[in-house]
């Protein structure tokens, strides 16, 4: 009836044990969710029973259908993964190929796996991009990673990873970067594709709300340890390790405080649009509207939530405000035309924090490489002071200085990307998909983080999320965008409680059920 036993599986980098004497029986074509804090070892272990990273070693029994994965060599592991075993990675823009379009990529493992000629591994793969939820597919399968947004960029890695119907798909954070409605899409096509071909399903989660909706069985991971396994609905129901119970108690709480009446203006955006040329034949090129005419103000200590469906322009709209793209329209920082010293003034947070560190650079060059450009004449001795005290204020320890970012967890990585940006002590903030990759302690934490700073500092936030958690708890004013197009903004209250867009209510109703 096991699909999958591990048995006292131990696994160590170089100097540092991150697994600890893990038993877990995964029963065939069930829903197992793996869930813990950032650093736990769940990744690791995900990755383990596809001998994915090489760095680590391993001990204990890995046994999948009776073999045992620990004793295979490189050929045979090569012919389980992607066939027999499938992967949804957490990162997915380091995870596909960025100078190969998205469609070749699904394409290539259908050819190579199922042996369809090209014709037909290209039409299975928009078709496989449309069970998504991809709105045109044929297009999008036609685009390059970068193109996408991270929310579509995470479908296409689902459809990847689904596309030779493996006996076991491991599936790290799946739904991360993706808003509610389509996480219930995806874990609704993930669901069916189960049943369909009896396919068995490790989720890796931080998200209690999903996992309570979606596994039959949990696994709580600690310290590299699991600490409760069982039924979900049992575990939920009645836990009995007290981190389990501090998982389910943790909430997010409402942070900001009221904005000044005389607070000054920090950012005016007038008219900012955004559009792009795009193919329309082999000679001809045709404008694509990718963010219609946007107007907002920010005022010292207040924050403004952008929320809205994956590819809707919200990380469109965070480019564009840091001038990280090409935009029309006006945008003024203290009064001021944006200039390249705005820089110092604004600073962002990325949805994919791996993507956006230098793999070569290590903690303390990555955090401190900002004071560098604008700070030339600091001392090295009070960098590192700077760069250590904001790894305090995100929960990070000093020691980490001289490590890489390929030996951090997704959270981890999400802390170092906060450290990072707050480092420069902006007046203004922009934070795309903040908390995605945390666990609701975390979250909190990070919430209270930005909260206190907002207070301290007088800092304005731009927050983009697909949990509407995160926004009640940060904002004062919030924006819905669809389409590029606002459909909705105002106070966060107002909206919240009276949404005047049907597109606003279904979101609501989404993040509620």
């Amino acid at each position: 009836m096991n699909i999958l036993e591990i048995e006292n599986l131990n696994a160590c980098f170089p100097g540092h044990q991150v697994l600890h004497n893990i038993n877990l029986s995964v029963m065939r074509g069930r829903k197992l969710a793996v869930v813990g804090e950032s650093g736990s070892g769940k990744t690791v272990l995900a990755q383990g029973i596809m001998r994915l990273n090489p760095a680590v070693s391993f001990a204990g029994r890995l046994k999948f259908n009776g073999e045992n994965l620990l004793e295979k060599t490189p050929c045979q592991l090569q012919k389980l993964r992607g066939k027999e075993i499938g992967m949804v990675f957490q990162e997915p823009m380091t995870a596909l190929n960025p100078v190969m379009r998205v469609g070749k990529q699904i394409a290539e493992v259908l050819s190579l796996h199922l042996g369809l000629d090209t014709k037909q591994s290209w039409a299975r793969a928009v078709e496989l991009l449309a069970e998504t939820g991809i709105h045109s597919p044929e297009e999008k399968a036609s685009a390059y990673p970068f193109q996408l947004s991270g929310g579509q960029r995470q479908r296409a890695m689902i459809a990847m990873a689904v596309a030779a119907e493996p006996e076991l798909l491991i599936a790290d954070e799946p739904t991360t970067a993706l808003d509610v409605a389509v996480q219930a899409q995806i874990l609704d096509l993930l669901s069916r594709l189960q049943a369909a071909h009896n396919m068995t399903l490790i989720y890796i989660s931080h998200d209690l709300n999903l996992v309570r909706r979606f596994a039959d069985d949990v696994a709580v991971m600690r310290q590299g340890r699991i600490v409760e396994q069982g039924v979900a609905a049992e575990v939920f129901a009645d836990p009995q390790h007290e981190y389990t119970q501090m998982l389910l108690n943790a909430g997010t709480v409402r942070q900001p405080a009221a904005v000044a009446a005389d607070a000054p203006t920090v950012l005016e955006a007038e008219s900012i649009s955004v559009a792009v040329q795009e193919r329309a034949g082999w000679f001809k090129k045709r404008s694509k509207t990718l963010l219609a005419p946007v107007l907002f103000d920010l005022k010292a200590g207040e924050t403004l939530g952008v929320i809205g469906e994956s590819g809707s322009g919200k990380t469109t709209l965070a480019k564009a405000v840091m001038r990280l793209m090409e935009c029309s329209g006006r945008l003024k920082i203290n009064g001021e035309v944006w200039n390249q010293q705005s820089r110092k003034a604004v600073q962002m947070v990325f949805q994919d924090p791996f993507g956006a560190f230098n793999p070569r650079m290590n903690v303390l060059e990555i955090v401190s490489e900002a004071l560098g450009v604008h700070f030339p004449g600091m001392k090295t001795a009070e960098k590192r002071r700077r760069v250590e005290e904001v790894l305090h204020q995100v929960g990070l320890p000093e020691d980490i200085l001289e490590r890489y970012p390929h030996a951090f967890s997704g959270g981890q990585r999400q802390r170092l990307a906060i450290a990072r940006a707050i480092i420069m002590r902006p007046q203004v903030l922009v934070l795309d998909e903040p908390t995605s990759a945390l666990d609701v302690q975390w979250q909190q934490q990070i919430i209270e983080l930005l909260g206190n700073l907002q207070r301290q500092h007088g800092l304005s936030l731009i927050i983009i999320s697909h949990d509407l958690a995160v926004i009640r708890a940060l904002s004062h004013r919030v924006m819905v965008l669809k389409d590029g197009q606002v459909v909705e903004q105002g106070v966060l209250e107002k909206v919240f409680a009276k949404p005047d867009s049907d597109y606003t209510q279904k979101l609501l109703a989404h993040a509620d059920s």
